[in-house]
């Protein structure tokens, strides 16, 4: 009878295992798309900001391109009046604002190029940025397309172990279930643990020679003495208590699942 309690108790573990795991699928997978939503809002408002600047440079490009062509038609009115000007004075005077239009013309020229070369980089950055919001746009969609069959594959398994932990919480004592339930709740899993060589493999200490002697008996369920696991022989269980349990359910494979039925 005692062997069949551990059996199940370590059964009921690795149930309780698949059941953390699962939760953390259930928790995990809205969290997934949160991201992915969080990253496409942030690839938008990156995008407005870059956009934002190239009206602005494209805004400055016309204005520079308008006072250009606006300056170059007075020197070219400048220059048909040049041979009409009566005395030195005037003439001197029409020279220096040529000449002075035609400086400015050139700064103005030299603006523009820059602003032409900014306005590249700009639109190269928010061409960049485009491929990544619709790389990031297609991984929301197929975390989207796949969240539902995902839970529901979860849910189903997790009805599943529900049932088999009822099942395997029946042949333990509840005195024992008790203890199960109460070191559970306060300490990380693992629940139970195995000793060999007289050592708890819970918290790897070694449990006080008489502890050992009374766990080789075999007559009832013990306790580490130093982290309070639940433990048994490993020698009682050469092949383990029981084969493990699937652990997490792949998307994919919840997807082929939920699709199968």
């Amino acid at each position: 009878m005692y062997l069949k309690q551990v059996e199940q108790l370590v059964m009921l573990q690795k149930i309780d295992d698949e059941i953390i795991v699962l939760d953390e699928e259930l928790s995990g997978a809205p969290k997934e798309i949160e991201v992915l939503e969080t990253e496409q809002a942030r690839l938008a408002e990156a995008g407005n900001q870059i956009q934002e600047k190239i009206d602005f440079l494209k805004a400055q490009q016309s204005r520079l391109e308008n006072e250009i062509e606006d300056d170059s038609l007075k020197l070219k009115k400048s220059k048909s009046k040049l041979m009409q000007v009566g005395n030195t004075k005037e003439y001197h005077a029409m020279m220096r604002e040529m000449d002075n239009l035609e400086k400015l013309n050139r700064l103005r020229d030299e603006d523009k190029l820059a602003v032409a070369e900014e306005l590249g980089r700009q639109t190269e950055a928010i061409n960049d940025l485009g491929e990544k919001s619709k790389a990031v746009a297609a991984q929301l969609a197929k975390a989207k397309s796949n969240l539902d069959s995902r839970v529901k594959v979860a849910k189903k398994r997790l009805a599943q172990l529900d049932e088999a932990r009822k099942t395997a919480g029946k042949t333990v004592p509840k005195p024992i279930l008790s203890r199960y339930e109460f070191i559970r709740s306060r300490l990380h899993n693992p629940v139970i643990v195995h000793v060999a060589a007289g050592v708890c493999s819970g918290c790897n200490i070694s449990i006080p020679p008489q502890a050992f002697i009374e766990l080789q008996k075999g007559q009832q369920i013990l306790s580490c003495p130093n982290c309070q696991r639940l433990i048994y022989w490993l020698e009682h269980f050469p092949n383990d208590a029981a084969e493990p349990i699937p652990a997490k359910i792949p998307a994919a494979a919840a997807s082929a699942s939920a699709a199968a039925e």
